[in-house]
């Protein structure tokens, strides 16, 4: 368990040095020190450069999901199904992590554009070849509903780490320009986003060497085409069910790692070294919830408490919209919004995959072909849409406001998570769990 948490770490580390820097870097506030990098000129007023070069390397991405997913199911590589993929994605999504921060031009130019969307597709494409043989590992892992929890739970607590591990992003490149004379603050994130990239490649290297496939899995390979698992898949209307409310909570999820650092410096006017802090809060309240999680689980089930998570995120969106607005401490204002989301993020980090494992386990059964991939890349194929939705949603509003004392566009964010995560706890009230006690 605590091998298969590194290579969640390690993926989340890449993922979500995407998340956290690339809008701010790219399309800095006028407050950041940091040059324009592209252009902001928009298309039909509503789409921004940073918009559309996000969407297409995640829709490139999103429908390469599902071959890397089939090709996984039907590997009869005898060293494993998944592990030698990942092995295979570790060196690429790191290259790729590290040069999307690395533009050609410190400067307004459209080379810049094109590298941009060339090295998110490679980035996209190779961190997908590790992150769903990953995913597909669970399942056959672990073995009872009760695994499949404890599980989850150890893979979340590697997620966290890793958000946690990117909060320091920004303090780690001040400390590089302060302390060891680097020039420049766009030099100094580079080799913050490359130490990062290098500590990730090791823990997920951890996962993919520690773990000896063949001993602990018992599944067999997929022998039906692609074109009948998507379609076996996606007439699971219980599937269908959780895919649609996981849709709605990536994107306002996405919206508050790409916002932060807006939130922090724009609307409170605090320094970038705050949200290092605010993330490890966040990650130190939402552990406390973690065995809390695990216990109301096997008590009451896993639906109520999805439910109950998404209602109280919505009220922190709200909140949002107000920050800076109350007259209230802003370093109050945000530490304890931030201790209020830690809540339900702890049990929506851990509980999900554990269901998506019950439903495979339930379809492998039913149909007696293990499509474990096939369905960790649906999953995950609509969990990027969402995620290229939340960024491209996120720089959108962004032109209507961004700066200090033009602040709109950052806080119709609020309001926009607000309104996705009631949708997501909406649409999961359909959902049909399994009975805890069985």
């Amino acid at each position: 368990m605590l091998a298969y948490s590194f290579g969640m770490m390690g993926w989340s580390v890449l993922i979500n040095l995407i998340s956290v820097i690339l809008v701010y870097l790219y399309l800095p506030p006028s407050n950041s020190g940091l040059p324009n990098l592209i252009t902001q000129i928009t298309v039909f007023g509503i789409f921004n450069a940073v918009a559309l070069i996000t969407a297409s390397g995640r829709l490139i991405d999103a429908v390469y999901d599902p071959f890397i997913a089939q090709f996984s199911d039907k590997s009869n590589n005898p060293k494993g199904r998944r592990i030698p993929i990942m092995k295979l994605a570790i060196i690429p999504s790191l290259v790729f992590c590290f040069l999307i921060f690395y533009p050609l031009k410190q400067e307004e130019d459209p080379i810049n554009v094109v590298w941009l969307v060339v090295t998110l597709i490679g980035f996209y494409i190779s961190s997908t070849s590790y992150i769903i043989p990953y995913n597909a590992l669970l399942p056959e892992l672990a073995k009872s509903s009760d695994d499949k929890v404890k599980l989850a739970m150890w893979q979340s607590v590697g997620y966290v780490f890793g958000i946690g591990i990117c909060s320091n992003a920004f303090n780690l490149a001040e400390w590089l320009q302060t302390s060891m004379g680097v020039s420049s603050k766009i030099a100094a994130l580079q080799y913050t986003v490359l130490i990062f990239a290098i500590l990730a490649g090791i823990f997920m290297l951890i996962t993919a060497f520690s773990i000896d496939e063949k001993k602990y899995c018992t599944s067999q390979p997929s022998s039906i085409p692609l074109k009948i698992a998507l379609q076996q898949t996606l007439s699971n209307k219980n599937f269908l069910l959780f895919v649609v409310a996981d849709f709605s909570y990536f994107i306002s999820v996405t919206i508050i790692t790409s916002g932060l650092m807006y939130f922090v410096t724009v609307l409170l006017g605090l320094p970038e070294s705050v949200g290092n802090k605010l993330m490890i809060t966040m990650v130190l309240v939402s552990f406390i919830f973690y065995p809390i999680t695990n216990y109301f689980a096997k008590k009451i089930g896993k639906k109520k408490i999805v439910l109950f998570s998404l209602c109280l995120l919505a009220l922190v969106f709200l909140g949002i919209f107000f920050l800076g607005k109350l007259q209230i401490q802003s370093q109050v204002q945000i530490y304890a919004l931030i201790a209020i989301a830690a809540i339900p993020l702890a049990s929506l980090n851990i509980l999900p995959n554990a269901i998506l494992a019950e439903i495979i386990e339930k379809d492998s059964h039913d149909t007696k072909q293990n499509k474990e991939a096939i369905y960790f890349a649906v999953r995950y194929f609509f969990v990027k849409i969402a995620q290229t939705f939340g960024i491209a949603l996120f720089a959108m509003l962004l032109i209507y406001g961004k700066d200090v004392g033009n602040d709109l566009g950052i806080r119709l964010n609020g309001i926009l998570g607000f309104v996705l995560c009631l949708l997501a706890a909406l649409l999961f009230t359909k959902f049909k769990e399994k009975n805890p006690n069985n």
